[in-house]
């Protein structure tokens, strides 16, 4: 299908908090960072009957967000996205270097 690895999580579960969701529905998360590949460009995806299409995918550092990507994330500054992430995913600290695929998404069918 492509040139990225094999998914290693169904699409369904690419952006699962109830807060992030809601982000998402207002069109304030564009973004969701996952240790693997839950989607691939031009795939679509549904939360709360609200549908919606992968734009993008990359790999990238931890280290190469800002403030404005925690923003398209869904949180008001980068401090917030990463107290979160540490506070979810027990015994992980913050290591800049780590690699995370960046699933960029929009809404269709507004």
């Amino acid at each position: 299908m492509n040139d990225y690895p094999e998914k290693t999580c169904t699409i369904d579960r690419l952006v699962r908090h109830a807060m992030l969701v809601r982000s998402a529905l207002k069109g304030e998360k564009t973004e969701q960072r996952r240790n693997g590949v839950y989607g691939y460009p031009g795939e679509k995806f549904e939360l709360q009957g609200g549908e919606f299409e992968i734009t993008s995918l990359t790999h990238d550092r931890l280290g190469e967000m800002g403030e404005s990507e925690a923003r398209k994330e869904g949180f008001q500054d980068l401090e917030s996205y990463r107290s979160l992430i540490i506070r979810m995913h027990k015994g992980m600290e913050w290591d800049p270097d780590h690699r995370v695929w960046v699933h960029r998404f929009r809404r269709v069918g507004l």
